[in-house]
Formats: C-alpha cells, sequence, structure tokens
C-alpha cells in the first residue's frame, strides 16, 4: 500500500543548499540596538516614497499592473533606456534566479568570483548547475580568473561591480575586457546594487555596454540607495530576447501595488537620493580613516559599507570581534559563509551608530 503521507522526492542536490541568512536584527537581551549588518540605507527612504505607499492603502484588493508601466516608463526616463528591454523583479535576486532558470540546463555551469553574492550560487545550484569560482586576489575580482573557468559549458558570468561582500569594485575597461573575452553565447550579468555609489572616473555601470550588446544584462534594485528593501524591487536591461525568455517564468504579478507606487515616487526624489549619496560619501571615509588609526586593514570601497580585517586570533579574531559588538547592541555582519573568516562587514549608520562602532571597536583591542 502507497503511504500517503509521503512526498516526491526534491530536486537532485537542492538539500545540499544551505539557505541564505541574512544580516541579524537584534541581540538577545539587548533592548535597543544598532542594526549595520544588512547594508540598508541609514536614512530610510524617500518622503515621498512613503507617501505613495500610504496613498495606495485603498487599492490593496487590486492586482498590480503586471507590466508596471507607471515603473517601465519612469527607469526607462530616469536612465534613457528602451521601455522593452526593461524587466521588473522582486529585488534584484530574483533577476539572477529567472536567468538561471532560463539559460542552465544540469550540468551547465555559471562562473563568479571567489567572493560572490550568495544569492548567485543558490540560483545556480536550484537547477542543478555548478558554480566555479575564480580566485580574488586582495579581495577584487580578477577579469582573466573569470575567463580562465570559462568553458563549453558556461552560459553565464556574474559580476558585482561593486562587489559584496568586498566592496571592491573593476573598472569599465576590466568589464569591456571581460565582455570582449567571453563567447557569444555566454551571458555577463552585471550585478549594480550598489552602482549609484562608486563615483571614481574609470567606473562604469554597464549600461552603456548593455545597450549594444547581445549577450549583457545589468541588475539594479531599489534595496540600497533608495532605501526599499522592505518592499522587493528590482530590475533590469537586457536584450530584448532576453526579456521575451523572462517574462515567460516570472510570476504574472511579482511587484505588488504599493512598492510600485513607491520606487516611482523614489526615484523621483532627487533631495533625498542626493542626501543619502553625501551621507555615504562622507562617513565611508570617516569608517575607514578611523578604523586604519586603530591599525585596522580595510579595502577600499565603493560601497554603502566597509570591510575591516581583524588579523588576530582567538579571543582578538572577527568572530570574537562580532561578540563583543553585540553585547554593546551593534550588530554587523560576519562574512565567514563567503570564506572570510577573518572579517566583519561594516554597514554605514548615522553618525552617532558610525561613533558608536568606532568606540567599541577600539574598547575590543584595548580589552
Amino acid at each position: 500500500m502507497t503511504d500517503t503521507l509521503s512526498l516526491p522526492r526534491p530536486r537532485p542536490g537542492l538539500l545540499d543548499i544551505h539557505a541564505y541568512v541574512g544580516g541579524k536584527s537584534h541581540v538577545e537581551g539587548v533592548e535597543r540596538s544598532h542594526k549595520l549588518s544588512s547594508n540598508e540605507n541609514a536614512l530610510g527612504c524617500s518622503p515621498r516614497a512613503r507617501d505613495a505607499y500610504l496613498a495606495a492603502a485603498d487599492r490593496l484588493h487590486l492586482y498590480p499592473d503586471g507590466h508596471s508601466a507607471d515603473l517601465r516608463a519612469a527607469v526607462a526616463k530616469r536612465y534613457d533606456l528602451e521601455p522593452e528591454r526593461l524587466l521588473f523583479t522582486a529585488g534584484s535576486d530574483e533577476a539572477f534566479t529567472l536567468l538561471c532558470r532560463g539559460y542552465l540546463n544540469p550540468g551547465d555551469n555559471a562562473v563568479q568570483g571567489e567572493y560572490g553574492f550568495l544569492s548567485y550560487s543558490i540560483s545556480v545550484r536550484s537547477v542543478q548547475g555548478v558554480v566555479r569560482s575564480a580566485p580574488e586576489p586582495d579581495r577584487r575580482v580578477d577579469v582573466d580568473g573569470l575567463l580562465a573557468l570559462v568553458d563549453d559549458r558556461t552560459r553565464l558570468v556574474f559580476l558585482a561591480n561593486p562587489a559584496n561582500p568586498s566592496g571592491t569594485w573593476n573598472s569599465g575597461e576590466e568589464v569591456r575586457r571581460l565582455h570582449a573575452g567571453l563567447p557569444s553565447n555566454v551571458i555577463l550579468v552585471l550585478d549594480g546594487a550598489y552602482a549609484e555609489f562608486c563615483h571614481d572616473p574609470a567606473y562604469e555601470d554597464g549600461l552603456a555596454l548593455a545597450r549594444g550588446a547581445h549577450n549583457v544584462v545589468v541588475a539594479r534594485t531599489f534595496s540600497k540607495l533608495h532605501g526599499l528593501a522592505g518592499l522587493r524591487v528590482g530590475w533590469a536591461y537586457a536584450p530584448a530576447e532576453v526579456v521575451s525568455v523572462l517574462d515567460r517564468i516570472r510570476g504574472p504579478f511579482n511587484i505588488n501595488l504599493p512598492a510600485q507606487a513607491a520606487a516611482v515616487a523614489a526615484l523621483n526624489d532627487d533631495a533625498f537620493i542626493a542626501a543619502s549619496l553625501k551621507h555615504v560619501a562622507h562617513w565611508r571615509t570617516w569608517l575607514a580613516e578611523q578604523l586604519a588609526e586603530l591599525g585596522l586593514e580595510t579595502w577600499p570601497s565603493a560601497t554603502n559599507f566597509v570591510l575591516v580585517r581583524f588579523p588576530g586570533t582567538g579571543d582578538k579574531s572577527a568572530k570574537a570581534a562580532e561578540a563583543f559588538l553585540a553585547s554593546r547592541g551593534i550588530i554587523v555582519r560576519g562574512v565567514a559563509g563567503y570564506g572570510l573568516t577573518d572579517s566583519l562587514r561594516i554597514t554605514l549608520g548615522l553618525e552617532h551608530e558610525n561613533r558608536a562602532v568606532i568606540a567599541a571597536i577600539a574598547d575590543f583591542l584595548r580589552a
């Protein structure tokens, strides 16, 4: 007799995937904490976005526009892009999942850097794909290392630029060289979650490259600069053929109605955008300088966080530092899951939070 309580077996390899674990949001026994673990916007979100979200409350019984028409028009205008080449997703993570579902067969591979965002490998492995990771000398993606791993089963190459969790970035020249070195049947996926925070003249966000290429996809998000992490809104600029494929397999109403309204308002709030960029630029420099004065190594960051190395072991290790900060109500991100067991990622907070971090780390090093 068939056991009616049995379930079908999951796809091969799914149970070997470690689920993504986000940054901690609270500390047991600490009533009030400073969350600097998830790279959220310290200034919150645009007041216009908040108002648009609340104004949508009377329409919650309606399905959202599955084509995201208003948001599509706003993004196209803001970045001077063709509307038909835009894909809208529940955060940029969904774009990575859709690309893997659309273009990876079992046994195909995707190439990434050694410290590639964990969402990439989860998406690849969920469709029985293989992840190939190139070493990142000095915690920075090496173009030649990526190209060396590309073979006849490679279908996707992921490049976060700027990168998470390192905060480092690659120049426009390097990205173009990477693209030029790829076979025509490999899609280069440029993850620009932190693109707005990089202002070096040598940096390029990839949109111009994607405009003239048949195999480049640029993914962006409203979670970081715009402070809409709780609403999960992302978009991608891709060849029309790629958009056509991914639109067939995405959920028909994947971005809810209030989220679409808030994203349009956020995109048009130039004052909030400017304030957020100014805040990050100032405190990123300040935090790196203060950590250096404490004798700690950081990497040049083009994001809203700083990666810092704790060279000690035992009670002076990164893990011990994370626990010490937590005891002070300061939550930062341990990145051992990326193999960076000697480092912590610290999101830029408000002034009092940034000063509290430095004071606590100084106490930890003296203890």
